[in-house]
């Protein structure tokens, strides 16, 4: 099947009514790209990380998109369409520049053309990232592999944050370990603990999205019996004892629960973290010391850093 895609120019405050004109159409959603969102700011409730580049949206008034079935139909829907954004002038709606363009888009190469770009990744010395619908067979018989479908949510685990945490935690876990992963998004970095044989993992995510992608990517790697997965805001629901914690969230958030962290710990347990732009490293190392960690190592990757820190008896 083919879907035509319909992007119209207009204006903030024509946004609505344009919308409204779409869904009547028959359009079941719509694509709204906002010339001020790169500008606004974002609540980061979750520690998500927005770099919004402003070649992705227009550079004034908004454009509203929205895909219809390439029909018999089609061509009488546009004119309606077009008929009534023109209308709106007359309930003193300024539409802009009210332009309107089609581009028909093939239905199986929407849904599928992305998962070309996506391959096995060896992203460690031991872990190696593997789509699940590609055929791979281990390299080294110690290889390690974490199925992810990027399709679920939270992206392919491939993101240099998100490598230097496996690499950490492939370098320090022990058998027997047990590991908190706070934020823990896809489950990437709860798998990758489980896989190298800690016999306990809590993960735990603020948001509910994650929760469940969470625990569908730890379910197709055949390590639910060692992870807990739970609805949880950073550590506040978490009282057991922890070997290693595990955080790829904002610098900000990291430094709002290190107290915490540092309570949890054993000494000598081991406080893992990244999602630190460069530019804020040394606020992060300052504020982990400044609570009694030392800091044991610190990696730098394309701009981003992860910190391990160590807990130190007093």
């Amino acid at each position: 099947m083919k879907w035509s895609e319909i992007s119209i120019h207009t204006t903030h405050e024509a946004t609505e009514a344009v919308a409204n004109i779409l869904h009547e159409a028959g359009a079941s959603g719509v694509v709204i790209e906002d010339s001020s969102e790169p500008d606004r700011i974002h609540e980061d409730r979750f520690g998500e990380i927005y770099a919004l580049d402003k070649k992705d949206f227009p550079t004034d008034g908004v454009i509203v998109k929205a895909y219809l079935p390439v029909n018999s139909f089609l061509i009488e829907t546009m004119k309606d369409i077009e008929q009534a954004i023109e209308g709106l002038t007359e309930f003193g709606l300024d539409v802009g520049q009210n332009s309107i363009h089609t581009h028909e888009i093939d239905e199986e190469d929407w849904a599928t053309a992305w998962k070309k770009y996506y391959h096995p990744v060896k992203i460690s010395g031991r872990f190696t990232i593997v789509p699940t619908w590609e055929q791979y067979d281990p390299v080294d018989s110690d290889e390690l592999i974490i199925e992810l479908d990027p399709g679920m949510a939270f992206g392919t685990g491939t993101h240099p944050t998100t490598v230097m945490c496996l690499q950490a935690l492939e370098k320090y876990v022990r058998e027997g370990d047990t590991v908190v992963d706070v934020g823990t998004g896809s489950g990437v970095l709860s798998i990758g603990a489980a896989l190298l044989g800690a016999s306990q993992v809590h993960a735990l995510d603020l948001d509910d999205v994650a929760v469940v992608a969470a625990k569908e990517n730890i379910k197709l790697n055949h390590v639910e019996e060692k992870i807990l997965v739970t609805h949880g805001n950073l550590l506040d629901s978490v009282k057991e004892p922890a070997n290693i914690i595990v955080a790829n969230i904002l610098a900000e958030v990291i430094m709002t629960f290190s107290e915490d962290a540092y309570a949890i710990l054993p000494e000598d347990g081991l406080f893992i973290v990244s999602g630190i732009i460069g530019q804020k490293r040394d606020m992060v190392k300052d504020d982990l010391i400044s609570k009694g960690f030392e800091i044991i190592e610190s990696v730098l990757m394309e701009d981003w850093v992860a910190i391990v820190a160590q807990k130190r008896g007093v």
